[in-house]
């Protein structure tokens, strides 16, 4: 994966509410200048989740350009190219996805779902906090991966440890 100046990165989920939303926006904060994130949904709610919208807002992250949207929008000939797919949930690793022009290194990192979390407003706000802390703690490991020194079977063997080395997953 050499020859790059910066690497595009799709985070993707079912409903893109919560957390690809939320892997968008810290990859996008960590990684300036070296990776471009985006997210997108197999199908998508049409609309942020409230809670992830409050979290973000209140850790100042922009989100003016932040929107719930289909995958479908990055499988076509004039969007970015993705050099990295990420799911995050579990029901988007499991569909059939897109043909993704160029055929990027993928990883599955599931997280636990907030927006789907049953319970108390307090506890509720809490998982959206855990679940942010555990994204973030993924892609801190993953910005600091040597990528442009790796050739592409290394960084996906390596994308796919870091899934055992976070307990970030729904399993």
């Amino acid at each position: 994966m050499t020859d790059h100046n910066s690497y595009n990165v799709l985070f993707l989920c079912t409903g893109n509410s919560a957390r690809s939303i939320i892997a968008e926006s810290v990859l996008n904060r960590l990684g300036k200048g070296r990776f471009a994130a985006y997210s997108a949904g197999s199908h998508p709610s049409g609309q942020i989740h409230p809670l992830t919208a409050e979290l973000l807002s209140r850790l100042d992250y922009n989100l003016d350009d932040a929107r719930s949207k289909s995958w479908d929008e990055f499988a076509t000939d004039d969007a970015p190219q993705m050099d990295l797919i990420f799911t995050v949930c579990d029901n988007a690793a499991g569909e059939v996805c897109p043909i993704w022009p160029g055929h990027p290194a993928t990883a599955h990192w599931p997280f636990l779902d907030p927006a789907a979390f049953e319970g108390s407003e307090a506890d509720h706000r809490a998982l959206f906090v855990k679940v942010y802390g555990m994204i973030e703690r993924r892609i801190e490991a993953f910005i600091k991966l040597p990528i442009d020194e790796m050739d592409k079977s290394t960084l996906q063997k390596r994308l796919n440890e870091m899934e055992q080395e976070t307990p970030a997953s729904t399993k």
